[in-house]
């Protein structure tokens, strides 16, 4: 059997990984693990409860409290980042909440190279990848830097069994968006093609659990196990899924987790023609008979609601929307990424119904 990556190299740095209800009350061990003696706390206003519980946790290794992240990780923001790290003289970073939070610690380590303790309350998986997605001048560019990879990641269900069930829905699919744009990349290797495979399984039966019970603990444990692995598939690299999916969140404001989730099913819809082995092994791991349509089934299934018609979005501005996203491919995708394609799956995504 071939090695399936380029040159027959496959360089993995992976991160510090612990799984374990309650794990987040020993942060302030996994701190002093690193060496950390100031470590910045990053979150979301949103989630400065959960801020200050770390903080509480962290005592005298607390540099200070940062609340401010948002979305798309625009570049002013990750500068202000920098500028409070430097301002505390912190020598780690602690991103706790979801991927805004995940993304603006990245966002600060890009340039400090401070070592990231990633504690993730929602399925996006990106808390153990090198890449984040920051947005400059309106468009979000992707930027890949080991400076960027969690040092050590906690995985504490406990903390995501308050996420909304509609959040918990388009995350979970976020997640699978990463499974399914790993697969088939040029960079591939087999480690993250097995773990595209088994987070696809994982995810396509724990989502639909999480939905209907929210409160059971085991759900939503696998769900965030199933999410680490597309994480990790994801370290294989990327295609036109995220680079669709960043242009409607970096530059139409849609968010992050709905904007991978609305376009999802048309993306592997339209790839299964190029790359059709890899992703019929996505589908049968989640039990379909196609995969476009086996997304949309399991989309519908967590009661979301499809179409891009319902997030504000204008439908002249999917021109627009094509045009990054072509402007802005770097190549991996096994389809063509021309306008005309492009368009056809923003109109597929516009009208939301199921692909084939």
């Amino acid at each position: 059997m071939k090695f399936a990556t380029p040159g027959g190299v496959y360089n993995a740095v992976p991160s510090r990984v612990v799984f374990a209800e309650g794990s987040v009350n020993g942060i302030a061990d996994e701190v002093a693990r690193l060496g950390g003696r100031r470590a910045l706390v990053v979150t979301t206003p949103g989630r400065s409860a959960l801020g200050d519980r770390v903080a509480a946790l962290l005592g005298d290794r607390c540099a200070g409290l940062w609340p401010e992240a948002v979305s798309q990780v625009p570049i002013e923001l990750a500068r202000r980042g920098r500028a409070a790290a430097r301002a505390t003289d912190a020598d780690c970073i602690i991103s706790a909440g979801g991927g805004a939070a995940i993304g603006l610690g990245k966002g600060i380590s890009l340039e400090l190279g401070l070592p990231i303790i990633a504690i993730p309350t929602t399925y996006s998986g990106s808390e153990v990848t090198g890449f984040c997605g920051i947005t400059i001048d309106g468009v979000k560019r992707m930027h890949t830097s080991l400076n960027m990879l969690a040092a050590t990641v906690l995985y504490d269900p406990q903390l995501t069994l308050g996420l909304p069930v509609d959040v918990s829905a388009a995350s979970a699919l976020n997640a699978l968006a990463h499974c399914v744009d790993a697969i088939y990349v040029p960079t591939v290797d087999p480690v993250t093609v097995l773990a595209a495979i088994e987070g696809a399984r994982v995810i396509a039966q724990a989502a639909p659990r999480v939905v209907t019970q929210p409160h059971d603990i085991h759900a939503r444990a696998e769900l965030l196990y199933g999410a680490y692995l597309g994480g990790v598939a994801l370290t294989g690299g990327f295609a036109l899924q995220h680079g669709l999916a960043h242009v409607l969140g970096g530059s139409f404001n849609i968010p992050h987790g709905l904007s991978h989730t609305l376009v999802l099913p048309y993306v592997a819809h339209y790839n299964s023609a190029y790359a059709p082995q890899p992703l019929r092994r996505l589908a049968d791991a989640m039990g379909a008979a196609s995969l476009g349509a086996g997304i949309y089934d399991l989309a519908r299934a967590l009661h979301v609601r499809m179409g891009l018609t319902d997030t504000g979005l204008d439908r002249s501005a999917l021109d627009a929307a094509a045009r990054i996203t072509v402007e802005t491919d770097e190549g991996y995708n096994p389809g063509p990424v021309t306008m005309e394609a492009v368009r056809g799956i923003l109109d597929a995504a516009w009208e939301g119904q199921r692909p084939g």
